[in-house]
């Protein structure tokens, strides 16, 4: 398997979703709760995007 570096774009995008899953979690900022449980699926989007932009060449 060859693994490639992300698109600064993807690395963006991935950091993004997981410092508000952060900033959600720890509760510094009041952001709606829409999903229970919502801190988690906004860090395994982080790590999926961050994943998909490793594996697809170009993305």
């Amino acid at each position: 398997m060859r693994l490639n570096p992300p698109t600064i774009a993807i690395f963006l995008i991935s950091l993004t979703l997981a410092i508000l899953a952060l900033i959600t979690k720890l509760g510094f900022v009041g952001v709606p709760r829409y999903l229970p449980h919502q801190e988690f699926w906004l860090a395994i989007t982080a790590y999926v995007t961050l994943m998909v932009g490793n594996l697809v060449r170009g993305v």
